[in-house]
């Protein structure tokens, strides 16, 4: 079975050119269950650099669709077996100014656009620097 991947390396995805955020904001929390926004954030927030793309992508499909922890290998390697959506069509990203950093490990951080290392990462000459997908066409 072919597995597919959404993790980059050396890789910082900025905002989408139509992202209506002016700063990092928090995603607001909507009714009893966290929405993928929340669930990115909690993971990218509270753990910078601890998780690849695939982790937190997977982790998200995983916490929506409720799979049990035992059934999440399998579930995992069948989730993969097909292509994913990665971090650039984050709603972190799209909407609520955040970039992503992706490190030579592929292990990913958050940084809020308006900060002095979101600018920096901006400037770095060896990162690949990619927009995330614009939310309207």
């Amino acid at each position: 079975m072919k597995v597919h991947t959404t993790n980059y390396q050396n890789t910082f995805i900025t905002v989408a050119d139509d992202c209506r955020a002016t700063q990092g904001e928090v995603p607001p929390v909507k009714g009893d269950d966290k929405t993928i926004a929340n669930l990115q954030f909690d993971l990218l927030y509270d753990h910078p650099y601890k998780y690849t793309s695939d982790d937190i992508v997977f982790h998200c499909y995983a916490a929506k669709n409720k799979i049990p922890k035992a059934e999440q290998p399998a579930a995992r390697e069948q989730f993969f077996s097909k292509g994913q959506p990665c971090l650039r069509t984050s709603p972190l990203s799209k909407r609520y100014g955040f970039g992503t950093h992706h490190n030579e490990e592929g292990k990913v951080a958050l940084y809020a656009m308006e900060s002095p290392e979101y600018a920096k990462l901006m400037k770095d000459k060896g990162l690949k620097v990619i927009k995330a997908i614009k939310s309207s066409r």
